[in-house]
C-alpha cells in the first residue's frame, strides 16, 4: 500500500533507538524525509547512518543531538526543518517505583516530559500543519494509559494528562483543516527500557532475566514481545493519507493483552 506520504518531512523524537527509531525507520521507507532527535549523539548519528541506507525515493535524514524535553532542544528540532508535516512525540519513560518515593521535582520531571513537550510540539506545528491542509501528529504514549501499571504511577499521571488534552485539541477543527492527532499506546515491545526494567526486577527478587521475560511473554495473547518495526508500521499508517478519518484516538499495540472490550 502507498501511504502517500512521499516527500513529506517529519520529526520524530527520541528516535536513536526503540520504537522512536521503528517508527523513523518506517517513514523512511516511505520516502518521507526525517528529522530524528535524541540525547545521545553517537547513537543517534549511528541510527541516522542506517535511516539514510534504508530510505526509499531520495529521502533524507537529519540527525538533531538534543534533549527534545527542553526549549533549546526543541529550537533546535526546528532550527532543522521549521514547517513539519507529521511529528512523532516520543521520551524515555519516567522510572518505576513507590509513589511515596516520589518527591514533587520527580512529578514535575515526568510531566515535563511526557505531558508538556508534546503539547510544546503539537502548539508550534498545528497551525501550519492547518494552513498548508495537512498534518499529522503521533504521540507515543503507553498501554498504561488505558490499564494503569501500579508501579509506573509517574508514566500513568503524565500520559494521562496528554491523552486527555489530545481528545480535546484534536476535535477543535483541525481534522476539517487536513490535521489528525493520535495517541499510540504500546504494550511489551523488545526494547532497552523492557530489558532495564527486568533487570531491575531480577535484582529485587533474584528470578533471572529470562524468567521475567517469559512470564510476561505467557502474559500476552500473542506470546512475544512486539518488535519496533511492527510499531513502526502502525505509527507510518497513522502518518498516511489513509488514516485521515482517523483522529483524537488511542490505538492499542499489546498483542491483545489489553482484557477490556473498549
Amino acid at each position: 500500500m502507498d501511504l502517500g506520504i512521499a516527500g513529506r518531512t517529519a520529526l520524530v523524537c527520541g528516535a536513536s533507538k526503540g520504537l522512536g527509531y521503528g517508527s523513523a525507520l518506517a517513514l523512511v521507507k516511505e520516502g518521507v524525509n526525517v528529522v530524528v532527535v535524541a540525547r545521545g549523539a553517537e547513537a543517534l548519528q549511528e541510527a541516522a547512518a542506517k535511516l539514510q541506507a534504508a530510505a526509499s525515493g531520495g529521502a533524507s535524514v537529519k540527525a538533531v543531538a538534543a534533549d527534545i524535553t527542553t526549549p533549546e532542544g526543541r529550537a533546535a528540532a526546528f532550527a532543522a526543518h521549521a514547517d513539519y508535516d507529521i511529528v512523532v512525540t516520543n521520551a524515555g519513560g519516567p522510572p518505576p517505583g513507590d509513589f511515596r518515593e516520589w518527591d514533587r521535582e520527580a512529578w514535575l520531571k515526568a510531566v515535563e516530559a511526557n505531558m508538556l513537550t508534546p503539547i510544546e510540539l503539537i502548539k508550534a506545528t498545528v497551525d501550519g500543519m492547518a494552513a498548508r491542509g495537512f498534518g499529522r501528529i503521533v504521540n507515543i504514549t503507553s498501554s498504561a494509559v488505558k490499564a494503569p501499571i501500579d508501579i509506573l504511577g509517574l508514566s500513568n499521571g503524565a500520559r494521562s494528562g496528554l491523552t486527555g488534552f489530545v481528545a480535546g485539541v484534536a476535535r477543535s477543527g483541525l481534522a476539517a483543516q487536513g490535521v489528525t492527532i493520535n495517541n499510540l499506546l504500546p504494550g511489551v515491545f523488545d526494547t532497552d527500557r523492557v530489558r532495564t526494567m527486568a533487570a531491575g526486577t531480577s535484582k529485587k527478587t533474584g528470578q533471572s532475566v529470562e524468567a521475567i521475560h517469559e512470564a510476561r511473554r505467557k502474559a500476552i495473547p500473542a506470546r512475544r514481545f512486539g518488535t519496533p518495526e511492527e510499531f513502526g508500521a502502525i505509527c507510518a499508517f497513522l502518518c498516511s493519507v489513509h488514516a485521515a478519518y482517523m483522529t483524537g484516538q488511542n490505538v492499542l499495540a499489546d498483542g491483545g493483552a489489553y482484557p477490556g472490550t473498549f
